[in-house]
């Protein structure tokens, strides 16, 4: 059967391997290239509008790579970026063990908000959402916040921690999207497929 556009694979413009195996999960085709987009918030810049313009950025980047590549290069790009919220600052990856400690002690025994913003670009209008889930956290002894840094996991997970992992066992409470936690909110990407044109379901994910 010939290709037709809606045979092309997404295009993930990401490394994350999280993002990729929501992706994978929801059966869609994609190919995986990270972008060089600086993550670097402006001056008063408020978090929705910061992951917002990070995602069309990335979308925008990931476009840029595959340019003439060949028959099949996806026509869609899929940006993402992912940010926790608590008492008003913006929590990203740790840079070392003190500032995962510090962001701990924030989270610890409260809510924080998880701000995640999608955009899909290609040939049609850019679509752009952002989601936000409410996550509350158990009250985290030091000895608890230093066995997790130990583990490994938190080193490269916005606001230091995997809700899909280990860091589950510090989450008392979600409200809302739990992809949107993972860093991919499917509740809202979904629909952009749809008008896209992009298939799910197809039985695998990268070709």
């Amino acid at each position: 059967m010939p290709n037709t556009p809606a045979d092309k694979p997404l295009l993930l413009a990401s490394a994350s391997p999280r993002r990729a195996q929501l992706l994978a999960q929801i059966g869609v085709r994609y190919v995986q290239r990270p972008t060089a987009v600086a993550e670097e918030r402006g001056p008063g810049e408020a978090p929705a509008v910061y992951v917002a313009r990070l995602a069309r950025e990335k979308a925008a980047a990931g476009l840029a790579l595959v340019s003439g590549e060949g028959a099949l290069v996806p026509e869609w790009s899929l940006g993402s970026d992912t940010v926790v919220v608590a008492a008003g600052q913006v929590l990203e990856k740790p840079r070392d063990f003190d500032d995962f400690a510090t962001m701990m002690s924030l989270l610890s025994d409260s809510e924080h908000s998880v701000l995640s913003a999608i955009c899909l670009t290609g040939p049609q209008p850019t679509l752009c959402e952002t989601v936000e889930t409410r996550v509350r956290f158990r009250p985290l002894e030091p000895a608890l916040i230093e066995a997790y840094w130990q583990t490994g996991e938190p080193r490269d997970k916005a606001g230091g921690y995997g809700i899909q992992g280990l860091g589950a066992a510090l989450v008392t409470s979600v409200s809302g999207s739990y992809t949107n936690v993972v860093g991919l909110p499917l509740e809202a990407l979904v629909p952009m497929l749809d008008n896209a044109g992009i298939r799910y379901w197809q039985g695998e994910g990268s070709p």
